[in-house]
């Protein structure tokens, strides 16, 4: 008899329960520590009175792309981690400080620019990547991102949402 017909198959149900069992962990042990930390940071920030430097120094440059000044929190937040970015533009938006067409926008950086220092320690710098090549590797995925948020601003502006 050959292997593969000695080899019993698994029920349906136990592949299931064992993929949602990972997917759990997976959530608990990588994605919640994350939205934790961005709600942490989204707290500090008001808590010290930072968010309100932070808002007036970023705002010329935020309001290129339709966003207050506080919204630079959710940007660097999303350097750290895609969910704590995310969690940064729901606490603003919980907070009113943006609108639903305002978190459209952050939703590009924090996709595409997300957890960039955690990708580029562990990525770049172990695989030996050329110091001369390692400034470009940060650039791209903020050039992106850049470019995305424009877009999508357009795209919102068209569509009469902002």
């Amino acid at each position: 008899m050959s292997e593969a017909t000695t080899t019993k198959k698994k029920p349906i149900i136990d592949v299931f329960l064992g993929g949602a069992k990972r997917g759990f962990y997976i959530g608990v042990e990588t994605v919640l520590p994350s939205m934790i930390l961005g709600y942490v940071i989204m707290q500090f920030l008001t808590l010290t009175g930072l968010m309100d430097v932070l808002a007036i120094v970023c705002a010329p440059v935020m309001r290129l792309f339709g966003l207050p000044g506080e919204a630079a929190a959710v940007l660097f937040s999303a350097f750290f981690s895609k969910a704590a970015g995310a969690a940064a533009a729901a606490s603003l938006f919980g907070e009113g400080v943006l609108t639903a067409a305002q978190c459209t926008i952050l939703i590009i950086p924090c996709m595409l620019m997300g957890t960039l220092v955690g990708h580029f320690s562990r990525i770049v710098l172990v695989c030996g990547v050329e110091p001369k090549r390692q400034p470009l590797m940060l650039a791209v995925p903020i050039v992106d991102s850049i470019v995305g948020m424009l877009v999508m601003r357009l795209i919102l502006v068209v569509m009469g949402l902002m």
